[in-house]
């Protein structure tokens, strides 16, 4: 068996070109925040590679984690000039769903990612076919959290395997025209919402 030998061993310089942003990072920053990164990488250079997927097919390295750091270079005609257009990179080898869940990770880790993005991102998970067991096991999310993730979006195709049970069913009209709820009981049945 080969020895595992980590990506940051690996590191090699990338003219930015061929660098692309993915189209799922939910992570965001706020432009004091892009401004104190510009001043850290002026000050002190780039200290971290941007974590990328190289596709053969189009010669170029697809961003999973670094998209500010990349962008400060994009945004920054110093920082480009004195770096001579290119980032150290470190490259990863892994399928889409891998590379989404390794994006998630290394934002939680800094604890930084958006909501509404973060749910997008269960939305594509879910729809490429993977469980909620995974998406947890892979995003470090519990499953409320996911339920949470998956309510904002608002679609129903991501309930359909989730029961719900019978919060309370009308009753028709007595003798005397009056009429109330009745509310279910039994296991599962007691609260309102899905039962996971």
């Amino acid at each position: 068996m080969e020895k595992y030998k980590s990506p940051v061993y690996n590191i090699i310089s990338v003219p930015v070109h061929k660098i692309k942003p993915n189209n799922y990072n939910p992570n965001s920053v706020a432009p004091p925040e892009m401004q104190l990164l510009y001043q850290s990488i002026k000050m002190d250079g780039y200290t971290m590679p941007i974590v990328c997927y190289y596709n053969k097919e189009t010669d170029e390295y697809i961003i999973v984690d670094g998209f500010h750091r990349y962008r400060v270079m994009l945004e920054h005609e110093d920082i480009f000039e004195r770096e001579e257009g290119r980032l150290p990179v470190s490259v990863i080898d892994k399928p889409l769903d891998h590379r989404m869940a390794s994006t998630i990770r290394h934002n939680r880790a800094r604890g930084s990612h958006n909501v509404d993005l973060m749910s997008n991102i269960v939305k594509e998970l879910h729809e490429i076919g993977r469980s909620d067991a995974w998406i947890s096991r892979h995003l470090g999310m519990d499953k409320d959290e996911i339920l949470r993730l998956k309510q904002i979006t608002g679609l129903a195709a991501l309930f359909q395997d989730i029961k719900f049970g019978k919060a309370w069913r009308p009753v028709e009209e007595d003798d005397e025209g009056e009429t109330e709820d009745e509310f279910e009981t039994g296991a599962g049945d007691s609260e309102c919402g899905p039962s996971l």
